[in-house]
Parts: structure tokens; sequence; C-alpha cells
């Protein structure tokens, strides 16, 4: 899949510090949010000349891949037919203290994710980056710690301590879209399909416990084998 410029609808901490990293290893990206693309002129202006804001109905028709960096919400405003026949890359995490009770998400009936594919049927959607924290760690130890741990844990390929994302979705050829993105950014990938296991790597399991200081592909298999599902 050739991606060239990428739609980012969300413009937020999770937005704003993927576009830095997109722009910084040669992507387009176009930004939105849910004010109006002028909010948006001093965040371009830092991002520099790959960087543009628009209305997300522009910015998903731009995209060859677009990314939804905002909490699922049931009356969410998509721009689905926009995003028809597009992967679409789920940055969300369940989080009820933060956006309400989902009582079929409590009860492992359905994630996030597969609501957020209900809501873009025709769009791929995959969850990714759902692990990786985009904001510095706490506590600090050293300066580096200070860098958003998306850019601070990024790897050349090849080397030992490589880390590694979770990719889920229903659609291979958004796995491997998203595997692509992820080693674009020093990453590498574990696929888990279907989409329903996306749990794995939400609040608490063992993969996102890892997730201030990353983990290996290994490391990550492993804490993917060790989750178990929290049902209220």
């Amino acid at each position: 899949m050739d991606v060239t410029t990428i739609g980012i609808l969300g413009a937020g901490q999770a937005g704003s510090t993927l576009a830095q990293a997109l722009v910084t290893v040669g992507y387009d990206v176009v930004l939105a949010n849910s004010r109006s693309p002028r909010t948006l002129e001093p965040l371009v202006r830092a991002l520099g000349p790959r960087a543009r804001a628009a209305w997300a109905a522009d910015a998903a028709a731009a995209a060859d891949l677009a990314v939804t960096a905002f909490p699922y919400r049931p009356d969410d405003e998509l721009p689905a037919a926009e995003l028809v026949g597009k992967v679409v890359v789920d940055t969300n995490n369940y989080m009820a203290w933060r956006d309400g009770t989902c009582p079929d998400v409590e009860a492992g009936r359905v994630t996030v994710h597969e609501l957020r594919q209900r809501r873009l049927p025709t769009s791929r959607v995959a969850a990714a980056f759902t692990h990786v924290q985009f904001h510095p760690r706490s506590p600090l130890r050293v300066p580096s710690d200070a860098v958003p741990a998306l850019v601070r844990l990024s790897r050349p390929a090849g080397v030992p301590d490589r880390k590694a994302l979770v990719v889920a979705s229903d659609h291979p050829d958004a796995v491997r879209a998203v595997a692509e993105l992820y080693d674009a950014l020093g990453y590498d990938a574990v696929g888990l399909t279907p989409l329903s296991e996306s749990w794995r790597v939400g609040p608490g399991t063992p993969a996102w416990n890892a997730s201030f200081d990353g983990q290996t592909r290994d490391e990550l298999v492993r804490n993917l084998d060790r989750a178990r599902r929290a049902v209220r």
C-alpha cells in the first residue's frame, strides 16, 4: 500500500505527537480537529511544510490512510463517506473514567475498536498505537524521559532492543499498512487478529503496563499471551 499522506482526525496530545513523528520520517499530514482549521495554525507552523490543517471531511478525503486520535463516543460525527475503502487507524482505548461506561465493553462482548469499525463499515479499521505513550515518561529519570515515548523508544531496524507495537484488525491489508508505518517510525509490528482481540493491549494488561519503557517483539508476544480479560 502506497501511503504518502496521512489524515489525522484529532489534534490533541496523541494526534499532534503522532503528526510530528510522521513528518519527521517523511510523510505529509493533514490535521483536523472538532473546531476549525484556523485553530490549528500554530501547530501546523511548528510542524513545517509537510503539514496542513483542514476540516475533518477534507482531511479524510486527502488521506491515503487516516487516523482517529480521539476517544470513541457513540454519537461521534465521522466523515464516513470520505473514508470509504480506506484504512483507518484507531488509537483509542476504553477508559470508563474518561469517556463514560459502555455496558457491552464492560461485559466483554465487544471492544471499542469493533465499535469504531461498526461506525465505519466501509473502511478497514486497525487498532494501533494504543499501547505507546504520546507524552513524557512519569516519573522522569533522565533528561531523555521528557521526550514522548513514541519518539523516545524508536529504534533502527535490526537492533536487538527494537521495540514492537500491536496492530489488530479484521483486514490483513490494514495490518500490512500499519506494519509499514510502524517500521518507518522505528518499531516492529505484531499482528493481532481479529479486531476483537484488541483488548489484549488495553489499559491494565501486561502489554499496556510495559508501554512506558517499551517491549521487544518476543516480550510483547509473551505479554499478549498473559493477558486476562477483566469482565465486569
